[in-house]
C-alpha cells in the first residue's frame, strides 16, 4: 500500500527539498495554480499566489488517488515565472510506495482528501522563519520567478504571516517537524 504524506508548510521551507531526501514520489500542488487572470486575488501589485482562491483543489485531489490507485495520472505544468499552465505531463508512481504531497496549499487539502476517501499523514514543516525567508529568496532570485522588488514584499509579508501559518495547520491537524533532520528521521521510520 503506498503511503501518502501530506506535507504542509510556508514557501521555502524545504517541502521539495524534504521529498527528495526521502526518496518519496513528490506530488507537487504548486502544479494546480489557476492561470493568472482579472478574477483572482490581488496583493503586492500581483495576484496573490498564497491565497487559495489561485489553487485548483479539485484537480489536485482527482490526481492524487489515481496517482496511488492506478500508478499514473495526468497532472497540469505549471509556470511560476509566467503565471500560467505550460501543459499536462503524465506522473508515474514506479515502485515508490511513499508519495509526498506538498505545497503552500496542503492544508486546503487536507479535507479534500479525507472527503475524496484518501488515508493521509499530515505533517507541517516546522522551521525557522528567518531561515524559511532567506532559503525562500535565494531560491526565488536564483530561478528568476518575479522581480526582486516584489520578491522582497512578499517574502516580509510570509515572515510576518508564518506564526498565523503554523498556527492554522495545527488547528487543522497537522503535527509540527520542526527540522529537516526530524522530518527524514520521523518519516523515514529510522
Amino acid at each position: 500500500m503506498t503511503r501518502i504524506v501530506l506535507l504542509a508548510g510556508p514557501s521555502g521551507s524545504g517541502k521539495s527539498r524534504l521529498a527528495r531526501l526521502l526518496g518519496a514520489h513528490p506530488f507537487r500542488l504548486d502544479d494546480f495554480y489557476r492561470d493568472a487572470g482579472p478574477g483572482l486575488p490581488r496583493a503586492h501589485g500581483i495576484v496573490d499566489w498564497d491565497d487559495p482562491r489561485t489553487w485548483d483543489g479539485a484537480g489536485a485531489v482527482a490526481a492524487l488517488p489515481a496517482l496511488v490507485r492506478d500508478g499514473v495520472a495526468e497532472v497540469p505544468v505549471y509556470s511560476i515565472a509566467e503565471s500560467r499552465r505550460t501543459g499536462m505531463r503524465r506522473e508515474t508512481l514506479g515502485e515508490c510506495r511513499m508519495v509526498v504531497a506538498e505545497g503552500i496549499f496542503a492544508i486546503e487539502l487536507l479535507g479534500l482528501a479525507r472527503a475524496a476517501g484518501l488515508v493521509v499523514d499530515p505533517v507541517y514543516l516546522d522551521r525557522n522563519r528567518t531561515l524559511v525567508g532567506v532559503l525562500r529568496l535565494r531560491r526565488d532570485l536564483a530561478r528568476k520567478r518575479k522581480p526582486p522588488l516584489v520578491l522582497l514584499r512578499r517574502g516580509y509579508a510570509l515572515w510576518r504571516g508564518q506564526p498565523a501559518l503554523r498556527r492554522r495547520a495545527l488547528a487543522a491537524g497537522f503535527r509540527p517537524l520542526p527540522t529537516m533532520r526530524a522530518a527524514i528521521r520521523e518519516l523515514s521510520g529510522d
